[in-house]
């Protein structure tokens, strides 16, 4: 995209939308932006919008132009209590391309602390991004990172075998297969090396596995995992690690304005992956 279409936001670019509809500001959302970043109701939305529209200038991805970050994602897998829990038990947690770091807002908000939370962009402009969006720069301890998965000397190899939990959020599919497998790996490194610690997220796949062009970069591909894909790739490394991981994986309907921009039998693959040894 050229800088001056840019400059006018959203401008002929299909998932941009003006303002975010009440299926984003749902309760939990504006009580998060009232009760945690102390905005007034009545001010959240143009807020919201605001930032959104900075935040564009620096990348356009859909998530950002249609306010999809506000779908918070953790807060709706069953295993969420246990990840509060074991965080306020000492454990530590990174939101593996975390854009602003709402979900972290989010897990501190119920009572998680913040000392134990990562969060980790390619784009440090997000993190900043984040602190205006949120208003807490001067009140957040959680730690964020501006890195890529696939350098190996980046500032996430401070953080090998160190992690009980990742979260990533509508990250792998970036990718293609390819690629996902690194990044998977990767992260199986980054997990300490304990049973029990634990992958979970979210990606948007398909029931029949395929490689697609990539959404907003014609040029590159990547690949629509179905459950099944998913649990195997999992069995792949876990042979090429020596570890044995235990996999679920389903795949649920995509939000009614993701899946016009999506093909047929296409959904979210959620997913929770733990180290059995």
């Amino acid at each position: 995209m050229s800088s001056d279409a840019r400059e006018k936001p959203g401008d002929n670019i299909a998932w941009f939308v003006d303002r975010p509809t009440d299926e984003y500001l749902t309760p939990t959302v504006l009580d998060l932006f009232e009760t945690y970043s102390n905005i007034p109701r009545e001010k959240i939305a143009d807020h919201i919008v605001n930032v959104r529209n900075e935040s564009w200038k620096v990348y356009p991805y859909p998530c950002i132009g249609r306010f999809r970050f506000l779908d918070l994602g953790l807060v709706n897998f069953e295993e969420y209590g246990e990840v509060l829990d074991r965080l306020r038990g000492g454990q530590r947690l990174l939101d593996l391309g975390c854009c602003f770091g709402q979900e972290i807002r989010k897990l501190v908000a119920d009572g998680a602390p913040a000392d134990n939370l990562y969060g980790c962009d390619l784009k440090k402009e997000f993190t900043e991004l984040g602190y205006k969006l949120f208003e807490d720069r001067d009140r957040l301890s959680a730690r964020f990172l501006a890195a890529d998965i696939f350098e190996e000397d980046s500032e996430l190899s401070t953080l090998k075998g160190t992690l009980d939990i990742v979260y990533t959020g509508s990250f792998f599919h970036l990718f293609n297969y390819s690629q996902q497998y690194a990044a998977s790996l990767a992260v199986a490194k980054l997990l300490s090396p304990k049973k029990g610690s634990m992958l979970l997220g979210r990606q948007v796949g398909a029931v029949t596995a395929e490689e697609a062009p990539h959404q907003f970069e014609p040029s590159k591909d990547r690949f629509h995992q179905s459950p099944e894909s998913f649990k195997k790739m999992w069995a792949d490394l876990g042979k090429e690690l020596g570890v044995a991981f235990s996999v679920q994986a389903s795949i649920s309907e995509l939000q009614e304005d993701v899946q016009k921009f999506n093909d047929p039998g296409m959904g979210w693959v959620k997913f929770v992956v733990r180290r059995e040894e």
